[in-house]
């Protein structure tokens, strides 16, 4: 099976719409139909309900858009590494959402950096669940993420699981005490997923996030190390003994053959074995 057809597919399948989606591709609608039709042929399935108002994935489609996504990134992923392999002078890309890294990272590159293996680290910093996307797109070799994350094409290690605070506004009624119960944040443990994700959707980085709880206006869970870090005058951080953990992983492409990126995990691990047994001694 070709790339074009499966760039066809997804463009329809994600607009859901075909003049949408030939537009998109820089096409006319005729030869798009057409060119969903032989893969449909190919496949011997029917990947599309249309009718005259509406176009609908079937099952087969479904499957089909997911499968077709990661072969698509995969492929550009591919052309990328080669590029990246070819360079004058190579280095490794480390995806690193800022203030993500459990107070880790520069430990990490100090050991990474004695690693006869090693080679130059540019530290990609990104938004909050980049890190996956730019593995499977080729963009980053390894990246420092926080779960819960979408793992497929990755291998991982946990390095750190550490506790969740609150962060309140010195002024919130429950600054008062110095621990809360996920109760008294109107949450159950099965919300925090949801709730996490409300908060990272709004795309606020840490400063503008403590601002904002500075001023009443939310009241976030954090890993225990931002609020180590990152004391600022109006927010105070509260235990929450019953919130799951936060936890760090590093992560790289399953299918990597890359000594540096390997020798960056095993940097990344003896790290993190060093810091628990720190905090545990």
């Amino acid at each position: 099976m070709e790339s074009r057809p499966l760039r066809y597919f997804v463009a329809v399948a994600e607009e859901l719409n075909f003049a949408r989606a030939a537009e998109r591709l820089g096409i006319s609608p005729p030869p798009l139909s057409r060119a969903i039709r032989q893969l449909e042929t190919e496949l011997g399935v029917t990947l599309f309900e249309r009718t005259t108002h509406s176009v609908a994935l079937t099952p087969a489609g479904t499957t089909l858009l997911a499968e077709a996504t990661f072969a698509l990134d995969a492929l550009q992923a591919a052309g990328r590494r080669a590029q990246r392999a070819a360079a004058t002078e190579p280095k490794l890309v480390l995806a690193v959402k800022a203030d993500g890294d459990a107070g880790l990272l520069e430990g990490i590159l100090a050991r990474y950096a004695s690693d006869p293996a090693a080679v130059p680290v540019a530290v990609r910093l990104c938004g909050w669940h980049e890190q996956p996307q730019l593995l499977r797109r080729g963009e980053a070799d390894a990246a420092l993420v926080h779960e819960p994350f979408d793992h497929t094409g990755l291998d991982t290690e946990t390095l750190a699981a550490e506790p969740r605070v609150a962060a309140l506004a010195a002024t919130h009624p429950l600054a008062t005490r110095e621990r809360l119960a996920l109760a008294d944040l109107g949450l159950r443990p099965g919300d925090l997923h949801r709730f996490l994700e409300d908060i990272r959707s709004e795309g606020r980085d840490l400063a503008q996030l403590l601002t904002i709880v500075g001023l009443g206006g939310l009241t976030p869970l954090l890993p225990a190390s931002v609020a180590a870090r990152y004391p600022r005058p109006g927010v105070v951080y509260r235990q929450v003994p019953d919130c799951p953990p936060a936890v760090l992983a590093i992560a790289w492409p399953q299918h990597s053959r890359s000594t540096a990126t390997a020798a960056l995990v095993r940097a990344a691990a003896s790290v993190a074995d060093a810091v628990r047994d720190q905090r545990a001694g």
